[in-house]
């Protein structure tokens, strides 16, 4: 049985805060995009490899809550958790934290397109790498 739950270090620089040395809003989007990509390829589901058989994952839906800044110089956790995985999406919670502190909170749908933009239901063989305790429905 795959765990499914990664937690993915992060370290806060200049460039993801604004002038008040908080950090950006837009920049944590960017850690949980990391985040779920390390998530992913941490199961063997590479986007790379996806691309060569003309499928690409998009953010189909978000939500997200920020409930303390993070500053320059912290060193933050996101962890990435799949809820569910239903036959062309991937839906994951998501929570960045300081210590034990949770910094943000997100919920994620990821959607499995064709390279021209049309739904596509997950490769068997993405499913396998996927399915450890959640099942696919």
């Amino acid at each position: 049985m795959m765990e499914q739950v990664h937690a993915f270090p992060i370290r806060i620089y200049y460039e993801d805060t604004d002038f008040s040395g908080n950090v950006y809003h837009a920049a944590y989007l960017k850690f949980m995009e990391r985040a779920r990509t390390e998530f992913l390829r941490e199961r063997g589901v590479h986007h790379s490899r996806l691309l060569t058989s003309g499928l690409v994952f998009a953010v189909r839906s978000l939500e997200i809550s920020y409930e303390r800044p993070a500053h320059i110089d912290d060193v933050l956790e996101v962890v990435s958790e799949l809820e569910a995985v239903k036959g062309a999406r991937l839906i994951l919670s998501q929570t960045i934290r300081r210590n034990e502190e949770i910094i943000t909170r997100g919920r994620v749908t990821v959607a499995v397109i064709s390279t021209q933009g049309r739904p596509r239901r997950l490769p068997m063989d993405v499913l396998k790498k996927l399915t450890g305790t959640v099942g696919a429905g």
